[in-house]
């Protein structure tokens, strides 16, 4: 039971939680009196893969709004009294201090989806996480049960853009390419079979979902102010959580640049804006080290794979990788044996070897330089024979 929330009574108690739950959908909310009844109705009219509508007791959405100065509470209870057959409870708060921040609010609201999973005794119940300005897919629900029916213990999903103008979003366009550019060249370096090309980068709080079994396992969502969905892939990852990054899985949100936070997307894109009114040139990390990490930890997976399934050290690939990164092989090799998860392996050699400012190279050589790899690698380990060759990822839209 979750006993540390922030607030001093239980929330969302309009709606008793139902057995037949497979999907709680949380949606933090300030200031989205503009977007937030087709939010709403996106989730609403929700379909299943047949484009049946999906049944209502499949799911619920707790709406939290919190800190806002405009109407959108009255419109997240106007929309519940016109649906009363739609599973929608909403709920508004105030936060003072270090707890008004998107990082409290967010943790409040998985927190109590937990909660009410757990009452009727779902371990595989899903929480999943959208925002007040993003219109999810119609059908982001079914496609999310369909990712962890797979065997995935979370997902994360495409987040698109509204095509609106201004120079940002094409700042945005290529840093999606390059990045998608990347999951394919990981996904080729080192393959995952719950997480197979075509998949992308991104497990971002618009657009994300998770078991209950691995939100507690992970530690629920870390207590901090902003950023809080990077730092929850973290815990994940340091679990060896199954992430399935899928394009099935999508939504739809602004590319507004006076966004809510501080930090988070929106401010991104206004550093993109006045950099190119200052003309400088888009940068991100130069591609070389990142593939030679990727290798890396392709490496030293197959190293704790034999380890943990046969409890085989194979010192030559642990030399060979320690020189790599210039540490110490009787190191390595002590964190290898001692590790619980690879993930937590993984996160101490790079809290060793990467406390250092990267080196950028101009995006447009670095999609490039991605694109002639992914050309050269003509298989890899999930492909039976040259025939089975993934569709190269093109220019991304988002």
């Amino acid at each position: 039971m979750i006993a540390d929330l922030a607030v001093d009574r239980i929330l969302f108690d309009k709606i008793k939680p139902s057995a037949s739950t497979k999907v709680c959908v949380i949606v933090p909310v300030r200031n989205e009196a503009e977007c937030l009844w087709e939010t709403l109705e996106a989730l609403r009219l929700q379909e299943d893969n047949s484009g049946n509508r999906l049944p209502s007791d499949v799911y619920e959405v707790l709406v939290l709004v919190n800190n806002t100065t405009d109407n959108s509470f009255e419109i997240a209870e106007k929309y519940a009294a016109l649906y009363p057959s739609f599973r929608l409870a909403a709920e508004e708060i105030w936060q003072e201090g270090d707890r008004a921040n998107i990082g409290t609010v967010r943790r409040l609201l998985m927190d109590d989806a937990y909660r009410r999973l757990m009452l009727t005794g779902n371990q595989n119940g899903i929480i999943a996480s959208t925002d007040g300005d993003t219109t999810v897919d119609s059908r982001w629900i079914c496609n999310i049960i369909a990712e962890i029916e797979k065997g995935n213990d979370a997902v994360g999903g495409r987040i698109l853009t509204e095509k609106e103008g201004g120079t940002s979003r094409l700042y945005h366009l290529r840093d999606v390419t390059y990045r998608c550019l990347l999951a394919q060249a990981e996904s080729l370096i080192d393959p995952r079979q719950h997480n197979p090309f075509p998949c992308h980068f991104q497990y971002f709080g618009a657009n994300m979902a998770v078991t209950c079994s691995m939100y507690n396992q992970a530690g629920r969502l870390p207590q901090v102010p902003f950023l809080e969905d990077m730092a929850f892939h973290k815990a994940l990852m340091l679990q060896d959580a199954r992430i399935r990054r899928s394009f099935e899985v999508k939504v739809y949100t602004s590319s507004r640049v006076d966004g809510r936070v501080s930090i988070g997307f929106s401010e991104q894109l206004r550093r993109w804006m006045n950099e190119d009114e200052a003309r400088i040139p888009q940068m991100v990390e130069d591609v070389t080290p990142v593939l030679l990490m990727f290798e890396i930890r392709a490496q030293l997976r197959q190293c704790w794979n034999d380890y943990v399934e046969k409890r085989i050290v194979r010192r030559d690939e642990l030399s060979s990788i320690a020189a790599k990164l210039n540490i110490k092989v009787e190191w390595l090799h002590s964190q290898l044996i001692s590790s619980t998860y690879f993930g937590g392996l993984w996160d101490v050699i790079n809290l060793l070897v990467g406390n250092r400012e990267p080196e950028l190279q101009p995006i447009h050589e670095a999609i490039d330089q991605l694109r002639l790899f992914i050309k050269s690698r003509k298989t890899n380990a999930f492909q039976t024979s040259p025939s089975d060759m993934f569709v190269r990822a093109g220019r991304a839209s988002a």
